[in-house]
């Protein structure tokens, strides 16, 4: 990746039938408006709480260019991602007359750009939306992609749709604010993305750790593009998750290390951070595939290695979730989005950045990977 200067902005495309572009830099919300339908009147601010500042900066400036803001505040974290939320934000569009040609603009993390975006592609069946992730791991992933959603009682993500945004604004700014745990935790899906498609994300990290710590870092911008490349790899390749080219899992691949870390999250009530279960999941995979033998040792050692660097967890006890039992973890693993009727599939590695699906793995492998990520054997 080039040397930027603190002025410059990337612009990542992402082609398809719906197109619009990433920009990622410091201060570029200026481009705020480039990004919105032309003929908007109205835009529903979505915004998570906590961040008054950045959300007024957003306010203004779609205030400057005279469109009517309606607020939709979310609540925080997961709590947004609940039907109530949702038919909440759809009696506030309908009191407020908007239209299709009006829009949507989210400001917050990964749950409200999920929610946010699941408002957007359900009201009058799908209107503009633009999201400003203000987390990495919104930067990263939720953002990207066009994937919405919201919680059910039986587990993450389980009601949604695909609602690419009409353009993605990454303010790298925002990360100067950003509580340092949010931030590693954010890690775990860039690292994801080192390990099924760019390589070289895992070296800028195992070669300095601290530096992808500090949000001012070109290697935290360098992991950052990095991952958002990866992503936009995919997902123009293989929208709606219906499988890629020569056996790769095509958009499966982001989901490397989510069937467990979704059951993680559901299991501790979403107290544990999506990137730390997702670390956790990561190092339960590359065991799983170590024990099935697809993934040699080196590569599924490297897994905790490369995580811990940068203070991501490799073992439940590192997030006190060492009480989860492995039972009640298989019975969430098994709604998993990726299961096919009772089959448990996996998305695991051959190889660095060589990303396959694990269908029906035996039991007793899956007991063993639980009991390497729960005590480290």
């Amino acid at each position: 990746m080039a040397e930027h200067a603190r002025g410059d902005a990337s612009v990542l495309h992402v082609g398809g039938a719906a197109p619009y572009d990433v920009v990622v830099g410091h201060g570029v919300l200026d481009r705020l408006g480039d990004a919105l339908p032309s003929g908007a009147t109205r835009v529903a601010l979505c915004h998570a709480p906590g961040i008054e500042d950045l959300v007024a900066g957003v306010r203004d400036a779609l205030v400057g260019r005279g469109l009517e803001v309606l607020e939709l505040p979310l609540p925080e974290g997961e709590h947004a991602k609940t039907a109530a939320v949702a038919v909440e934000a759809w009696e506030r569009l309908g009191e407020a007359g908007f239209t299709r040609s009006d829009a949507v603009v989210t400001v917050g993390g990964g749950a409200t750009t999920d929610m946010g975006g699941f408002v957007a592609a359900t009201w009058l069946r799908g209107v503009a939306v633009v999201h400003v992730p203000t987390t990495l791991l919104a930067m990263v992933d939720a953002a990207v992609g066009g994937k919405t959603g919201m919680n059910t009682g039986a587990g993450k993500n389980l009601v949604g749709s695909f609602h690419e945004p009409a353009g993605v604004l990454c303010d790298l700014d925002a990360l100067a604010t950003l509580p340092a745990a949010e931030l590693v935790a954010g890690l775990g899906e860039v690292l994801k993305c080192g390990f099924i498609a760019d390589p070289e994300i895992l070296a800028v990290v195992e070669r300095a750790p601290g530096a992808v710590l500090d949000p001012a870092s070109p290697e935290l911008r360098e992991v950052v593009e990095r991952a958002i490349a990866v992503k936009v790899g995919v997902v123009v390749d293989d929208l709606r998750e219906t499988g890629g080219a020569d056996g790769h899992p095509g958009r499966e691949a982001l989901n490397y290390g989510h069937t467990l870390a979704h059951a993680v999250e559901r299991g501790t009530g979403y107290r544990v951070r999506h990137g730390e279960a997702v670390a956790l999941g990561m190092v339960f995979v590359a065991e799983l595939a170590r024990l099935a033998g697809r993934l040699d040792d080196a590569t599924a050692a490297r897994h905790a290695e490369a995580l811990a660097a940068v203070g991501l967890p490799v073992r439940l006890a590192d997030v006190d979730a060492d009480q989860l039992a492995f039972d009640d973890l298989l019975a969430t693993m098994r709604v998993d989005k990726k299961s096919r009727g009772a089959q448990l599939r996996f998305v695991v590695l051959d190889d660095l950045a060589r990303p396959a699906v694990l269908a029906g793995p035996d039991e007793t492998l899956l007991r063993a990977a639980y009991d390497h990520v729960r005590e480290g054997r």
